[in-house]
């Protein structure tokens, strides 16, 4: 795990990005983009809105790539994209991990996180565990549970994506199932990745505004990439804008797999799990009577395109059937009757077409109670969900509790009334509670026998971004479990 300015050289002149090289002959030792990660014989790579300054009494910096160069006695490669740099180089310094490995992708507004949990629950079964995970909840690059942590991005920077692609060679993984957001293509945090298989599960606005995708088309155009760097390409025949996506598949790929619920029958859909029957499939395997660990028909989607994915892998039809059946996602649909208060379910749901097949369902569940809401929007990102939270509820819930979700630099409360603004429904009972504990243990406390509460967005993390910071947060289903201890034992 070394670079030498010949690799260097050669990788940004291959990928003409090289604008200025220094007349050296160098071998470095260590690659990094964060000052306080810096070892000695380091090439450091500048990125984002770096003064340089960054770079005083930081020992061990010997080489430096850069877009704009600096005043520094050091040797600079001044290059047209960091961000592309970064990855390429990174590849290199970590050997190449991907080249190790099959891997299967997924993007999407919603239901990545779901299916990549559905397709590496499979395969991990029909590999003896040796499949890895990246994904918005959980990172997985081994067998042990010191192999596991939490996720800050859906897709993270590439030096540490493929820092953890080697971790996951060297623990012996032979298959790595991912996530793949828009924004991993926005700022080039995958560029020369190539995966065996990419599902476009699909699309929808979102994640559009100042610090994010200026439009959707732009956000869509972002998403098509998986497809661009893909061998195999499985599309959901009955996502939106399904033409355009199929017919910019079609340009680069001769066969453009395809699902939809034509090809299964919903068989039963209760609160702890479904069943269904794939009735139809180019896979031979998919075909059968599947139980699915995880409530909600429009689950089955998912386990659709999840089963097309590692049926590239040669996952049999036993795997595909225990690993369903035993599948766990954290933070996803988590039920948790109380005793009195009904049911209340916990879930990421952060978009308007999660939230709206999440509420949908728990009318369909519970035609006789009320849906009691709990519901943020996070601050400086994907504005155009505090509308699109607004309409679901006036639809689709008879109670809603406003509260905090990652509100990061903006007031939350300005955020709720944002949200509020939006919801037409005169006769749903608004409540404003910033604490987000107290608003869960009030939307509960107000639930009767028959009702459901949904608490969506946080799911199992355990934190709330405020003002830059990760703050500890117990997360809201160790919330609605606390409460519910308290009413068994008072």
């Amino acid at each position: 795990m070394r670079l030498t300015t010949e690799t260097i050289q050669n990788l940004l002149v291959d990928h003409d990005l090289l604008l200025d090289a220094p007349d050296v002959d160098m071998t470095f030792d260590f690659l990094h983009y964060d000052t306080r990660e810096v070892q000695k014989n380091t090439l450091f790579v500048i990125k984002g809105a770096f003064k340089r300054a960054y770079l005083d009494d930081v020992h061990g910096i010997t080489g430096l790539i850069t877009e704009t160069k600096i005043d520094v006695d050091l040797p600079q490669w001044q290059v047209s994209n960091v961000q592309k740099a970064l990855s390429l180089l990174s590849m290199a310094f970590f050997d190449y991990p991907q080249e190790q490995l099959w891997i299967g992708a997924f993007t999407g507004t919603k239901g990545k996180t779901t299916a990549a949990y559905f397709a590496y629950t499979m395969l991990k079964e029909a590999t003896n565990n040796h499949t890895a995970l990246f994904s918005t909840v959980d990172r997985i690059t081994g067998p042990q549970v010191s192999d596991k942590k939490k996720s800050d991005l859906t897709t993270p920077e590439s030096y540490e994506l493929f820092k953890d692609m080697r971790q996951v060679v060297d623990n012996g993984m032979t298959h790595l199932v991912m996530e793949v957001s828009s924004q991993a293509y926005l700022k080039n945090r995958v560029y020369g990745l190539r995966y065996d298989v990419g599902a476009f599960l699909n699309i929808s606005p979102d994640h559009i505004g100042p610090n994010e995708h200026p439009t959707f088309e732009d956000y869509l155009a972002h998403k098509l990439m998986l497809l661009d760097h893909s061998d195999e390409v499985i599309v959901n025949a009955e996502t939106d804008h399904f033409d355009t996506i199929y017919t910019y598949a079609k340009k680069t790929h001769h066969k453009v797999y395809t699902y939809s619920r034509q090809m299964f029958t919903s068989e039963e859909s209760a609160i702890h799990e479904s069943r269904f029957t794939v009735v139809k499939s180019e896979f031979n395997e998919m075909l059968g009577l599947y139980r699915l660990n995880v409530p909600g028909d429009f689950n089955e989607s998912n386990a659709m395109a999840a089963m097309m994915l590692v049926s590239f892998a040669g996952v049999k039809h036993q795997a595909m059937v225990k690993g369903l059946d035993e599948v766990f996602i954290p933070g996803r649909m988590l039920s948790l009757p109380i005793n009195g208060h009904g049911v209340a379910f916990v879930d990421y749901a952060h978009n308007f077409v999660s939230m709206q097949a999440l509420l949908s369902f728990a009318q369909a569940q519970y035609p006789n109670g009320r849906v009691l809401v709990v519901v943020g929007s996070p601050g400086n990102k994907g504005v155009s969900r505090r509308a699109d939270f607004g309409h679901v509820v006036s639809d689709l819930a008879d109670v809603v509790y406003l509260t905090a979700d990652d509100p990061q630099f903006e007031n939350p409360l300005d955020i709720a009334h944002e949200i509020a603004a939006h919801i037409n429904n005169d006769k749903l009972e608004v409540h404003y509670e910033m604490n987000r504990i107290a608003a869960i243990h009030e939307a509960i406390s107000a639930a009767k026998e028959n009702d459901i509460v949904i608490v969506a967005g946080k799911g199992e993390d355990p934190y709330q971004k405020i003002d830059g910071v990760d703050v500890p947060y117990i997360g809201d289903y160790a919330v609605v479990k606390q409460f519910r201890d308290q009413i068994k034992n008072p």
